[in-house]
This record gives structure tokens, C-alpha cells and sequence, in this order.
């Protein structure tokens, strides 16, 4: 299906998130720097960059958990970023994330039973729903046994954690889920069967995911679109498929030229990127890129290069492509 026969679910226009510090000598961190893009309903759009570059404070400013500083976020064709209050708390049953330590997300002073309750609880749901039939098929969704119910955090297996906390971001039915860093806290098996479940949820229930991480085999696994950041800015955003048989952005292809092949003879040389990351609190002039970038030009020095569409649902932001 083309890009625009897609229902957009969630739309970032223009959006900046700027931190100011308590030190009066800091900088304004610009976490989240113009950054537009859209989720279509029912797909998983994958967001990888090192780490600071703004990915889980952008997927929490999609959701509201953090307001932005300029620009709107759209959900379902209506703006939320201007919402407050009730209208707002309404809003959270459609948006809801599985944060990335499952450990430290779950009360260890509650029972699971009275974890997976708390979302009924606070909308209030008891008087139109049976939520202890919905806590049940929750467990049945996210593959663990009722029995689970009286037990304590401390008494479960990290998947079984991070089982618990995909419940718990399923019990109010939402349209999208923010999964940031879903999966990094676990042992690559459990990885793996945390991973397949999040797929088959997917399938099963017309989810559409906003994931985060750090690892690119795992965006390659789950992701139907790629959108790569670096100190703030959207890269490069494509299919998961074109982005790896052709990328643009010098930041996306040494990215790309790290992910380990089992057959060496079709792995591209690692292009290892000299120098730190700039402070977000102090990003370079031009291309945030620049002062890193083996291709850069003068005109990356100066000018901010725009994100472009430069072949169908292939958007870049470099000057060698425009």
C-alpha cells in the first residue's frame, strides 16, 4: 500500500524539546531539535542513534509524558500537545509505553494483580467492564498463568517482568505503543520470545509500535519503517528494506557497517566515525553531523540541511542529496 493510501495514527510537526539546566553556566540541552515525521496505523517504526540523541525523549513527548517545547503532535487527527487535564487523561488510553527496566516500572509493594489493576482503577472502569476478567486475558495474552496474579515483582524472571509490563500497557486497549529499549535489559533469548511476542500482539490486536533501540538487528527484526537520530535531528527515515540495500546519510551507513554478518565476505568494511558526539547542549553550526562525517564539505560547516524526500518514502537531511 502507498504512503498516502496509510491512515496516520500519530504526526510530529516541528517538535523541540529543550531542557534547561540548574546550573546557570549550562547550556539549553536541545534534546529533540525540529524533528517532523508520521506513524502509519498498524506499522512499527523503528528509531535507532546512539545514545543522547533524543530517542526516548522523543517517544515520550509523542505520548505527552513530556511536553514539547515548540511544535504540535497530532493522535488520530487531533492535536495533543495542547491538552491538559482530563482531556489530556483521556488521551492515555490510546498512547501507553513499556519502559525499558522492567524491574524498576513495577511496584515491588504490589501484587501483579493489583499492578495490572492500577490502569482500570484510575479511569475509573470497574462500573463498565469485568476487570478482573480483562486482568485475566491480559495474562493470557502476554503467555503467563493467573497464578502469576499474587505474587510480587521480586518473585518473577525479567521476561517475565517485561511480560507484565506489556500487559499492563495493553489493559486499556491503546492504538500505539512506545516500547523504549523494550528489550535491552534482558538475556538475548529472552529477547528473542519477548520480541515474537510483541510481533504477534501486533498481528493479533492492529498495534502500532514507536520502538526504540539500540540495536539495529533488533529494529531490522520487528521495524517496518527506520528513522535514525543523531544529537536531536532525524537522519535519514526509509522502510526498513531500502534503507538497508541503499542508505544515504554517512551517519546511517557507519551505523549500518557495525551490525556483525555471520558471512564475512558480503560485510562491508566497519567505517569507524573519529571524535565524540557533540554536547547536545552545544550542537555544531550546519550538518550536526559534520564534525564527524569522512564526506563533509564546507557547506556542511554552515548551512542546516533539510529532511528530504529524495526517492518514494526515502527521506534524508545531507547535502550530498540536495
Amino acid at each position: 500500500m502507498a504512503a498516502d493510501e496509510k491512515q496516520v495514527l500519530v504526526k510530529a510537526d516541528h517538535v523541540k524539546v529543550y531542557f534547561k539546566g540548574t546550573d546557570k553556566k549550562a547550556g539549553v540541552v536541545k534534546a529533540v531539535d525540529d524533528v517532523s515525521f508520521e506513524i502509519f496505523k498498524g506499522e512499527t517504526f523503528g528509531v535507532v542513534g546512539e545514545s543522547g540523541c533524543g530517542k526516548s525523549t522523543l517517544g515520550r513527548t509523542l505520548i505527552q509524558l513530556i511536553k514539547p517545547t515548540e511544535g504540535s503532535v497530532f493522535l488520530d487527527g487531533k492535536e495533543i500537545s495542547a491538552m491538559k487535564g482530563n482531556e489530556l487523561k483521556q488521551i492515555r488510553k490510546k498512547a501507553q509505553i513499556i519502559f525499558q527496566d522492567p524491574s524498576a516500572c513495577l511496584n515491588p509493594r504490589r501484587t501483579i494483580r493489583q499492578i495490572l489493576m492500577e490502569p482500570f482503577e484510575i479511569h475509573r472502569m470497574h462500573k463498565v467492564m469485568d476487570v478482573d476478567a480483562r486482568v485475566k486475558e491480559l495474562l493470557q495474552l502476554v503467555g503467563l498463568d493467573t497464578y502469576h496474579l499474587s505474587r510480587y515483582p521480586h518473585e518473577l524472571s525479567g521476561g517475565q517482568k517485561q511480560r507484565i509490563g506489556i500487559a499492563r500497557a495493553l489493559a486499556l486497549k491503546p492504538d500505539i505503543i512506545i516500547c523504549d529499549e523494550a528489550v535491552s535489559a534482558l538475556d538475548v533469548s529472552v529477547q528473542a520470545q519477548v520480541l515474537n511476542l510483541l510481533q504477534e500482539l501486533k498481528e493479533k490486536l492492529g498495534l502500532t509500535y514507536f520502538f526504540i533501540s539500540h540495536n539495529l538487528n533488533v529494529v531490522y527484526q520487528i521495524s517496518d519503517r527506520v528513522g535514525v537520530m543523531y544529537l536531536g535531528k532525524m537522519a535519514e527515515i526509509a522502510a526498513y528494506d531500502q534503507l538497508y540495500e541503499k542508505r544515504y546519510h554517512p551517519y546511517t551507513e557507519a551505523l549500518l557497517s557495525a551490525i556483525p554478518q555471520i558471512n564475512q565476505e558480503g560485510q562491508p568494511e566497519r567505517i569507524r566515525l573519529q571524535g565524540e558526539v557533540p554536547s547536545p547542549s552545544n550542537p555544531p553550526a550546519g550538518c550536526r553531523f559534520h564534525t564527524r562525517c569522512p564526506k563533509a564539505s564546507e557547506k556542511c560547516r554552515i548551512a542546516e540541511p533539510q529532511l528530504k524526500e529524495i526517492e518514494p518514502g526515502h527521506f534524508v537531511a545531507c547535502h550530498l542529496y540536495q
